[in-house]
């Protein structure tokens, strides 16, 4: 018997991702909406999104027996707003915008694990006016964004001025559609005032940063790994992933308890989720940076080298209202997803060939690559991007250690060209370039 399972955002990685689970012969992977539909690049009609959606469900001529997600804002609320009149397993929507509005989640988070939540305050982005109470250096961000977008680092007056600018100029593209969604639900009065395209200050916390991955199922979360995010030094843009996280167990065990309180503080259920830390060794200190209540498919391959099977497996079992089960081996002791990126902007005028592609990958057994960036456009043109950095493509690599996931990223990295060239419009910044020599020194800076 076929269990159709519809997804939202279904591209041809995750498909790749998803065929290759265990019983997956028995599964049939529907694309709901692809990614040109979902439009996370541009003004979202949510009412519109939900309503295509919910016509192919019901024109269909068979049974929807799940629902799942693999992206951010808007599927993630997408998800519950499509499960639940068709009562499938799914995260309430309530919890999930709880956890989405970054001053809800503090609020809850403070409740929760105070010990672990920096000081912050929500601000009217109408007024450069400071918020009492803070200390530089802080971030300045809007309330619902994702991929960084619209985070800055100030450290004075004047660039916290500048950011509020920014971030009023651009808030209302993610925020008044996530408006819409917290339209739906009932809301605490402070929030209903604050709304969903106001900013958010926090104090900035220092360390190694972490991820929790987990799930919840019948009201109890399990948070099962832990994974290492490692920064461009000087920056606060991703350089790789790692899985299994090097932290030491003491410091998993830390993490993993204070997941599991503010996850059922937020009322999630029926869902999996990924929370991320940072951890200052010399201090001890842990703080919160954000819990996403969604699906973490950056870590997929991850999972897939290391234990034999991605995370998507999990996410299936919850959508299909079954145990997921753990315990597998994948055959390499660890794995890194290494970002390949461009810290100056300019004209992308040529990625790598699927050609290149293949030579790249044939430099490491079991090395995926995935070009992100499409040529024919600005970097900074480039939808889903953080505030300081360009990523132009992925790379997936297993190893016996860290540092042979490190010398397997290089021998792919040497094979990916990219060309970026600055503008010959006065009127435009030039800040690209072109040359071979830096296009090497982009892909590998910093590891």
């Amino acid at each position: 018997m076929t269990t159709n399972v519809f997804v939202l955002g279904l591209d041809e990685p995750n498909r790749e991702i998803l065929h290759a689970l265990p019983g997956a012969e028995n599964c049939r992977f529907l694309t709901l909406l692809d990614l040109e539909e979902i439009g996370q690049d541009r003004d979202m009609d949510m009412p519109g999104l939900l309503a295509l959606a919910s016509r192919r469900l019901d024109s269909f001529d068979g049974s929807v027996d799940a629902i799942i997600g693999l992206w951010d804002f808007p599927v993630s609320s997408l998800v519950p707003l499509l499960c639940r009149p068709r009562g499938l397993p799914c995260a309430p929507l309530e919890a999930v915008v709880r956890c989405e509005h970054k001053y809800w989640s503090r609020l809850e988070q403070r409740v929760a694990i105070p010990e672990a939540v920096p000081r912050f305050a929500a601000i009217d982005l109408r007024s450069p006016t400071e918020p009492a109470g803070l200390s530089y250096p802080l971030w300045v961000k809007p309330v619902k964004s994702f991929s960084s977008e619209l985070a800055f680092r100030v450290t004075d007056r004047a660039e916290y001025a500048s950011a509020v600018e920014r971030i009023r100029a651009g808030a209302a593209r993610v925020g008044a559609p996530f408006q819409w969604v917290m339209d739906r639900i009932r809301l605490p009065a402070a929030i209903r005032s604050v709304g969903g395209t106001a900013g958010l200050a926090e104090e900035e916390a220092t360390g190694d940063q972490l991820t929790v991955e987990g799930y919840v199922r019948g009201g109890v979360s399990h948070s099962y790994a832990l994974v290492d995010s490692l920064l461009y030094p000087g920056t606060s843009s991703f350089l790789c992933y790692e899985y299994p996280s090097r932290a030491p167990e003491a410091v998993r065990d830390r993490l993993f308890d204070l997941t599991d309180r503010v996850i059922t503080r937020v009322g999630l259920d029926d869902t999996t989720f990924n929370v991320e830390f940072f951890h200052d060794p010399e201090t001890d200190t842990v703080t919160l940076l954000e819990i996403n209540p969604r699906h973490s498919q950056s870590h997929a391959r991850l999972f897939e080298l290391v234990r034999g099977v991605s995370n998507h497996e999990i996410a299936l079992r919850i959508a299909l209202g079954e145990e997921p089960v753990l315990e597998r081996e994948g055959g390499a002791a660890m794995a890194a997803k290494w970002f390949v990126r461009s810290f100056r902007d300019g004209f992308l005028s040529a990625v790598p060939t699927r050609a290149d592609v293949a030579r790249a990958e044939a430099r490491v057994p079991r090395a995926r690559v995935e070009v992100t960036a499409r040529a024919g456009r600005w970097l900074s043109e480039l939808p889903i991007q953080d505030s300081y950095s360009f990523e132009l493509a992925d790379v997936f690599v297993p190893g016996r250690d860290a540092e042979e996931c490190k010398r397997g990223f290089h021998a792919c990295a040497r094979e990916l060209p990219f060309t970026v060239v600055g503008s010959a419009d006065a009127g435009r910044p030039r800040r690209g370039t072109g040359d071979d020599e830096n296009r090497q020194r982009t892909a590998a800076r910093g590891a």
